[in-house]
Formats: C-alpha cells, sequence, structure tokens
C-alpha cells in the first residue's frame, strides 16, 4: 500500500545559504515567516506594505532534513502540492528540478537519494519579479492594467497588488510536501465525471504509473457499492469506463433540491493486494446554458436556475493562511446570504480541494475562471507548455466536484484588448488560450460541463465581448462613471460582475489606520483605498443622494449606505426582468486586507451592511416597486418552487389603501402589479414589504426610543420609531471589537419596532448603545451641523 510521511511542519528559511536562519513552517511564505520572527513589521497596518516591498524583490532558501522511516518500497517519490514560484529543488546534493508556477503540482523520484540517514532538502526560490521581467524581455511588454509583470509568469496575479489588494510578491512552499513510498503501481489520476440525464452516469478514466509490467485491476465502489472493476494488462496505464448508477438522487444548487452526494473509492489491486487507494465524494448532475438569441441562463438538472452570485478572490493576501475551517465560514457566510454561485475570479487561484468540497456540500455552485485577468499574455515558450500544463492539471483536478458548473477562460482580458486598443498586429496576447487551447483541455478532459471564452464574452467577436444584449455582461459604467440609477438604463442577459464601494467597518479601518485625526483623505485611509480615484468616485456618488458629509463618521455611514442602495437598485431591477436577465454575480465577498473596496465581508471578517442587504434582495420570495414603461410596477419575485398566491396590497405610509390585485405568481417567475403613483409607497404580499420613496425625503426626526436588555451571550436593543425611521444601523464593533449584530440598515414605518440582537464573546456594557455612532439613522446623520 502507498505510504506518505508528510515534510510539513518546521523548516528553515534563510535570505543566502551563509545566513543565520531563521525558523519556517511549511506550507507557508516568506512574508509571514519573517512576521512570526520579528523581523517583519505587518503590512496591513498604516503604509507598511511599502516598508516589506523588499521582500518580493528578494531570492530564499528553505531547508530541512528529510529521512525515509517508511516500510522499504521500489520508489519513493518528493511531492509538492504546490511551490510559489521560482523554485530549485535539491536533495543531497542532488538537484531534481526547477518550477516556474505556482498552479502546479511536481513530483520527483527520490528513491536512490535518501540514503540511510538524514539527508538536506533545499528549496531555492528566486524572487518572482526576477523572472517576469526576464520573460518580458525575452518576449516582448504587452499591455495590462496595472504597473506590474503579472501576465509574465504563472503566479497568483493580484499579489502583484490590484485596485482591492496590496503588493506583497510572495514567495514559499505554499501547499503540502511530502514523501510517497510505492511499489508495482499508483494511481497517478482519477477523474470521474459523474452526470444525470433520469439515472446518474459515471464516466470514469483512470491514470497509473508503474514500475514493471503486473496485470492489475481498478475496483470502483460509490458508497460502499461496488459499481465496476476495470483491468489493467501489462504495461497499460490508463483505464475506462461508463457506468449506469441506478438509484441515485442528483446533486442539486441551493433552493432547488438537496445536494446530494456520494463516496467515491477507486482501488488499484495486483491481485488482493491493495497498491493504492483514492477516496473523494462526487454528485450526479447536468448542466447546461441556454444562450437562445444572445441570453444566458444556466439549466441545471433540466432547470433554469436564477443566478444568486458573488464574486470570490483570494480570502487571504498570503494563501498558505487558509484552513478548512476559515473556508467553511467564509462560503457558509455566502450561503446564508442567499447566495447560490460563487465565481472564482481568474487574478487568483485555483483554491484547495477544501473550498470545492464545501461548496459541494453546501449547494453552492462554482464558476471557475482559468488565472487570467486583465491583461494581454505571451502565448509563446516559456509560457505555452506551462499554461497548458498547469489547465491540464487543474480540470482534471475539479473534475469530480459537482459545483463546479462552468469554466471561463479569462477575466476582462477579450473585452479589454479590443475596448482599451491594447496590443499591435503579430503580437500575441492570449486569444488563442481562450479560443483554441482551453477549449480543446475542457472538451477532453471535462466534457460534463459547459466551456465559456472569458467574462465577459458576448460569444463571438460579430459582437463587442462586453455587450449586454448577448452572453455575459461586466456593468463598470455605473460606478467609475455613472449614477447607481443608471443600472435601470439596460437589461442586460447577465451580469457577471457590478458592485459600489465602501469602507470596512470602522474597527477594521481603525485597525489598520492609525491617523489622527483619521479623515476620508488621511494618508493611512487613501493607502487603504487602491481603486483609482477611488474616493473621488465614493464622494461624486453620495452628492446627488446625501451631499457631503460633515465628518469622518458621517462619511463611513452614508458610504456604506450608498453601497446597499447602489447594489439593491441593481439587483432588484436584474431580478424582476428574469428570465432576461439570468442573474447576477456581485463584485464581491470578500477581501484579503483591511480596505475600502466592493466587497460585502470585509478583510477582519466582519459584515458590512451590504451583507445583510444581500440577505433581504437573494430571499426566494421578496416584492421591489420599480420604475417601467414610466410607471411604477410592483414586481413580485418568486424563486421558489412552488407558486406564490394572495393579495398585493398598495397602501400610502400611514396604512391607507391604494390598490390590491390577486396574484399567482407560478414557481421561478416574476409577476407585475401596476402601482399608483404616490410621494411613498408600501407594498406587501404575505410577510414580504417594498418601500418607494418618489421624492426628495424629509429628513424629521423619527421619534426613536430605544430600550437594552442585557441577554445571555450580549444584548438585546429593542428600538421603537414615532415616525418615518429610515436606515437605522447598529454598529456592534462600536461596543465590542468582537461583537456581532444580526441586521444592517432597518427601516421602520410610524409605530413599528425592531431588536438588534447584539452577540459578544464577552459581557457588554448597555450604556455603550448610547455611544455616538453605535445606534444611528438617517435623518440623524444628514441634520448634523
Amino acid at each position: 500500500m502507498l505510504h506518505i510521511e508528510d515534510l510539513g511542519g518546521r523548516w528553515e528559511l534563510r535570505e543566502k545559504a551563509d545566513d543565520i536562519a531563521i525558523p519556517a513552517i511549511v506550507p507557508g511564505c516568506v512574508h509571514v515567516d519573517l512576521m512570526n520572527d520579528g523581523r517583519l513589521p505587518d503590512p496591513f497596518l498604516d503604509d507598511n506594505e511599502k516598508a516589506v516591498a523588499w521582500v518580493g524583490r528578494t531570492d530564499w532558501q528553505y531547508r530541512r532534513e528529510v529521512r525515509w522511516t517508511g516500510p522499504a518500497h521500489e520508489r519513493v517519490d518528493l511531492v509538492f502540492d504546490g511551490l510559489d514560484t521560482i523554485a530549485a529543488i535539491e536533495l543531497g546534493g542532488v538537484e531534481l528540478g526547477t518550477t516556474r508556477n505556482m498552479h502546479r503540482s511536481y513530483r520527483y523520484d527520490a528513491t536512490g537519494l535518501l540514503g540511510d540517514g538524514p539527508q538536506p532538502l533545499n528549496v531555492r526560490f528566486t524572487s518572482a519579479y526576477t523572472e517576469a521581467e526576464k520573460v518580458r524581455d525575452l518576449l516582448g511588454a504587452r499591455d495590462n492594467a496595472y504597473p506590474e509583470p503579472f501576465n509574465f509568469i504563472r503566479k497568483m496575479a493580484c499579489s502583484f497588488g490590484w485596485d482591492w489588494g496590496p503588493t506583497l510578491v510572495t514567495a514559499g512552499i505554499w501547499r503540502p510536501v511530502r514523501l510517497e513510498g510505492w511499489s508495482t503501481a499508483r494511481l497517478a489520476a482519477v477523474r470521474p465525471l459523474a452526470t444525470f440525464e433520469g439515472t446518474g452516469r459515471l464516466d470514469l478514466t483512470i491514470d497509473v504509473e508503474r514500475t514493471r509490467a503486473r496485470d492489475l485491476r481498478a475496483r470502483v465502489l460509490l458508497s460502499g457499492r461496488e459499481i465496476a472493476v476495470l483491468s489493467l494488462a501489462g504495461l497499460e496505464r490508463t483505464a475506462h469506463a461508463c457506468v449506469d448508477v441506478d438509484d441515485v438522487t442528483p446533486w442539486n444548487p441551493r433552493g432547488y433540491g438537496e445536494p446530494a452526494l456520494y463516496d467515491l473509492t477507486v482501488e488499484l489491486l495486483d491481485g488482493d493486494t491493495v497498491l493504492d487507494r483514492r477516496q473523494q465524494r462526487t454528485g450526479f448532475r447536468s448542466v447546461t446554458i441556454d444562450q437562445t438569441g444572445g441570453g444566458f441562463v444556466f439549466h441545471v438538472n433540466g432547470a433554469p436556475v436564477l443566478v444568486k452570485g458573488v464574486n470570490w478572490i483570494p480570502d487571504d493576501i498570503f494563501p498558505s493562511r487558509m484552513t478548512r475551517q476559515r473556508y467553511a465560514r467564509r462560503l457558509r457566510e455566502a450561503a446564508a446570504a442567499g447566495v447560490n454561485l460563487i465565481r472564482v475570479w481568474g487574478g487568483g487561484i485555483y483554491e484547495s480541494r477544501d473550498f470545492y468540497e464545501v461548496c459541494d456540500e453546501l449547494g453552492l455552485m462554482v464558476w471557475q475562471d482559468f488565472l487570467f485577468a486583465c491583461a494581454d499574455y505571451p502565448e509563446e515558450e516559456p509560457m505555452f507548455s506551462e499554461v497548458v500544463a498547469e489547465a491540464r492539471e487543474n480540470v482534471a483536478r475539479l473534475a469530480p466536484h459537482p459545483s463546479l458548473i462552468t469554466w471561463s477562460g479569462n477575466n476582462e482580458n477579450l473585452w479589454l484588448h479590443r475596448a482599451m486598443g491594447w496590443g499591435s498586429a503579430g503580437v500575441s496576447w492570449g486569444e488563442k488560450f481562450y479560443l483554441e487551447t482551453f477549449p480543446a483541455i475542457v472538451a477532453e478532459l471535462d466534457p460534463s460541463r459547459p466551456y465559456q471564452a472569458g467574462s465577459p464574452w458576448s460569444g463571438s467577436w460579430e459582437h463587442e465581448p462586453n455587450d449586454a444584449g448577448h452572453g455575459t455582461f461586466h456593468s463598470w459604467e455605473v460606478w467609475n462613471r455613472e449614477d447607481y440609477l443608471n443600472y435601470r438604463d439596460s437589461t442586460p442577459r447577465f451580469v457577471a460582475e457590478f458592485g459600489w464601494q465602501a469602507p470596512p467597518a470602522w474597527t477594521t479601518l481603525r485597525d489598520a489606520v492609525s491617523d489622527s485625526p483619521i479623515l476620508p483623505d488621511s494618508p493611512g485611509v487613501l493607502h487603504h483605498q487602491k481603486a483609482e480615484d477611488g474616493n473621488g468616485k465614493l464622494a461624486r456618488g453620495l452628492a446627488p443622494h446625501f451631499g457631503s458629509p460633515s465628518s469622518t463618521e458621517a462619511w463611513h455611514y452614508l458610504t456604506q449606505l450608498n453601497q446597499v442602495r447602489a447594489v439593491r437598485t441593481g439587483v432588484e431591477h436584474w431580478r424582476s426582468h428574469w428570465p432576461h436577465t439570468g442573474g447576477a454575480i456581485l463584485w464581491q465577498l470578500n477581501d484579503l486586507w483591511p480596505v475600502t473596496s466592493w466587497a460585502a465581508i470585509d478583510g477582519a471578517g466582519r459584515y458590512k451592511p451590504l451583507w445583510f442587504a444581500l440577505r433581504e434582495m437573494n430571499a426566494d420570495r421578496a416584492l421591489t416597486i420599480q420604475p417601467r414603461d414610466g410607471g411604477l410596477m410592483v414586481a413580485v419575485l418568486n424563486d421558489d418552487a412552488a407558486p406564490w398566491s394572495g393579495t398585493v396590497r398598495i397602501e400610502t405610509l400611514d396604512g391607507t389603501e391604494l390598490a390590491t390585485e390577486s396574484v399567482s405568481v407560478p414557481p421561478r417567475s416574476v409577476a407585475l402589479v401596476p402601482a399608483p403613483e404616490a410621494e411613498m409607497l408600501v407594498a406587501r404580499l404575505d410577510d414580504a414589504r417594498a418601500v418607494h420613496f418618489n421624492t426628495d425625503f424629509s429628513y424629521e426626526d423619527p421619534g426613536l426610543t430605544v430600550g437594552v436588555e442585557t441577554v445571555p451571550g450580549g444584548l438585546d436593543v429593542r428600538v421603537h420609531a414615532a415616525g418615518l425611521a429610515r436606515d437605522v444601523l447598529m454598529q456592534p464593533d462600536r461596543i465590542h471589537p468582537q461583537a456581532t449584530v444580526d441586521q444592517g440598515f432597518v427601516t421602520m414605518l410610524p409605530g413599528e419596532s425592531t431588536i438588534f440582537h447584539v452577540r459578544a464573546p464577552n459581557a457588554l456594557d448597555p450604556a455603550l448603545v448610547n455611544a455616538p455612532w453605535v445606534l444611528t439613522d438617517l435623518s440623524t446623520v444628514m441634520n448634523l451641523s
């Protein structure tokens, strides 16, 4: 049986061979090791990012001694699941190989090199800048959206900085490393493609590596039941079978049924001896994209699915720090916000197995970009063979996961190349990858999923890549140049990116910025704003709705409110046009450091008010009042498996009934009910409610009364409104840095009440609820002098 010895844990790190070593942890990276040893300041604080830039331009060495303590085997391999990025590996004084791709794994035959005692294992890393600049000089410059050479090296692009992230160019053994001992043969790859068309079907390919000729068998079990036995005679290295599997429940996305999973086990046998075993979970489902007439609607198991998505960036600028527990927490937070799809953005990484397994379990669909973003990429060597090897490995690695529903060739490269006039005649820029190489690899290794050439993409060069009327669309005129009300000016077929910025939670901002006084344009705050003219866009976005804030605290409150209103405007407008608009994917769910950004969850893991708003706007059943054809319509949004029947009641704020209409909205449908013109409207159906303000709002005192009760685990804060109270917000981190709350902005009609449930690991002082800015509302903020 294959035997594994983990080489993770304590290593030594040096800049030069004769330097004094500092302790290092593998998996890990140089920045984290230096910080742990007290040799590097926290790059998240103030502008320390600049002070640590030297780390990314320095060569580094990792070292430890290794020995084989397992049973005798014909082969012992040294296996790296990930090296970041330009590395030379030496064992016992013998160089085993070199690497130039963060997104691949590496295996080396170490059989004759381990000897009887410990042997030195050295991994020497060359600066990613050195390599990228060398390749740029060799192949010629290419255009990109940021002033760093990320498009000349196969490495996490956003480590070179982005419009929401710092420039922290890493190096290190970032994924597990181990010794594997085996004899006769091992399972080199197991690629199950599980589909469902009324019954389950498993298309299984097995690749083996051998030391000698033997007649072998591969036994296939599904949740303990043997469903197939494959033969590999003599020196055969590949076996393939298609197996119909009765009595399986299909995997379904959130809101459409159970995400049913099955344990798949493949055993490689020599007679009755088990040589190797692979175990993983998979699920059976079918996926297509209906692109009739330029549309873009996902169908899973034959059912059209309204996408309520979020874009995912690496959750840590140092991805080696990610754990299964952290992935699970963040993905559960997405699911709790009503999200059903995660788009893994092309400037990050192919995430770990943990990420995709959690998505499988939660019923979260995954849209996976190939890792190309916002740039022209050369197609020549040494890039081409690396790109092909990387794509083949990761397509095969991720294929077992039913949550993965589509591959996409890149992020914005097709669009920006044409729209920005990048490149020149005869110079490669990546088009071959997206239109030839990747679709061929997906067709060969994973035909169970649709492939898209990129995002955005209109389907062909007959239309502009970012044509709202065809395929996927990135909506960035709004935010960059236009007010968010302009979302209503078009009905794209599918919105793959859109968003609006806001600062992080107050404590997150204060923990990262020591400016005194802290101002929207003070140096530390601006350093933690990476978007071009980001604060200018925030100010121009506030101006038509709220004017100029009177203080930093007001700026913080109002920009977070504006983010919520902007995103809600887009989502509710597009949902009201389902299925013409097949869905929307918010930019973005998460942050990887403390920053003003488009995220719903900030870099410290605190919820912005946007997270709570997502939960509301992604509800299976919701109402929204929309301007339509010169009037107003109540859109009854039913993304549920059952019809929604009842009476829509349209009232004034004081409850005066203006109109009623009985509706029976079919499953997964939208119904429109005409609404009368009025200054302010309330629409109700069952427990759903929508409020519409048709004119400028008068910020009168809402007459709030507040009662605080100490309860186990925290405080219950009851708020009652005598008048109309718009956008009441509790900021729990202003009470205690670990405090949480269960609501974001809340609008209360006259006579209504709500309870904010504030929870913390420590006892909370009820008097702190009355501290400035802990609990406030829009009228109070707007009436500040």
